[in-house]
């Protein structure tokens, strides 16, 4: 009977591990749920920040605000990358590191000088494996990201685009369309292009001016624009671990159902071995 001893093994580990699968399922929904209340909560300020500078910009502003300096041929960027601190979550980080790797690439084949910025305990790893210099390696920031975090990673990335030292910022990050959707982006956030204008233009009262505004909401715009990926990137990963653990909590159960029937077949046979020693031992002391 040792293997059926051995089959009772595999089926309590199987059980133990369903049952992890599981509560980690029933976490991640949780999470995910307050944290895609973030990226809807998100989205109505960016979309009036953006009404508001699309109605104020022209090219007369552009000319005074180093934020919307657009500089000829790029010769050195940074690149922001935003993964997470813990994996179980399918190939979300894979697919985010794919995506940096795709850009940093393109940027390298034209000729740009690539300063790299990783948020994530994966993305510093993975990068730190292949020996590559890191400008920024953050792994403080929680699946609770804050606007206070934000500013802290973008803030000297734009001083540094203000004083001419870098041509621009992109921010690698997952979008969050929908639970079963949520693929890596990489977005340009500096310098600031004039967002597309929506419906009719607006008249506003201005005060105290164009310039005093812009330059208050330029800064607030670019640390909303990663603000909002953090926050979609937090929902993405909750997203993605849950679809990772039910996936293993139903082949988990797969499995149970698979060894309970090895299982069963084998003690069948070996009652029904017993019994015919037994009929067989009658058998030849009657004979």
């Amino acid at each position: 009977m040792a293997k059926g001893r051995e089959l009772v093994g595999r089926i309590k580990t199987t059980e133990n591990m369903r049952k992890i699968t599981r509560t980690m399922e029933m976490v991640a929904t949780s999470k995910m749920k307050r944290a895609s209340d973030r990226v809807a909560a998100a989205r109505p300020y960016a979309k009036a920040l953006s009404d508001v500078i699309s109605s104020l910009f022209n090219a007369d502003l552009a000319e005074r605000f180093p934020l919307l300096r657009q500089p000829g041929a790029e010769q050195r960027v940074a690149v922001l990358l935003m993964t997470a601190n813990r994996g179980l979550c399918g190939g979300f980080n894979a697919n985010l590191i794919k995506e940096a790797r795709l850009t940093v690439g393109q940027l390298e084949e034209r000729g740009v000088r690539v300063d790299l910025h990783v948020v994530g305990r994966k993305g510093i790893g993975y990068y730190r494996y292949l020996g590559r210099d890191l400008v920024t390696a953050r792994n403080d920031i929680t699946d609770r990201p804050s606007a206070a975090d934000a500013a802290s990673l973008v803030d000297g990335l734009m001083a540094d685009f203000a004083a001419g030292v870098i041509d621009g910022v992109y921010v690698i990050h997952s979008k969050f369309n929908s639970v079963l959707s949520t693929p890596p982006h990489t977005e340009r956030v500096l310098p600031v292009a004039a967002p597309k204008r929506s419906g009719a233009g607006r008249d506003y009262l201005l005060y105290p001016s164009a310039d005093a505004i812009l330059t208050e909401l330029l800064p607030s715009y670019v640390r909303n624009a990663v603000y909002r990926g953090l926050v979609e990137t937090a929902a993405a990963e909750q997203a993605a671990r849950r679809t990772a653990m039910k996936s293993a909590t139903d082949n988990a159960g797969e499995m149970l159902n698979l060894l309970r029937r090895t299982y069963n077949r084998a003690r069948q046979a070996n009652i029904t071995q017993e019994i015919a020693e037994i009929v067989g031992g009658a058998a030849a002391l009657q004979g």
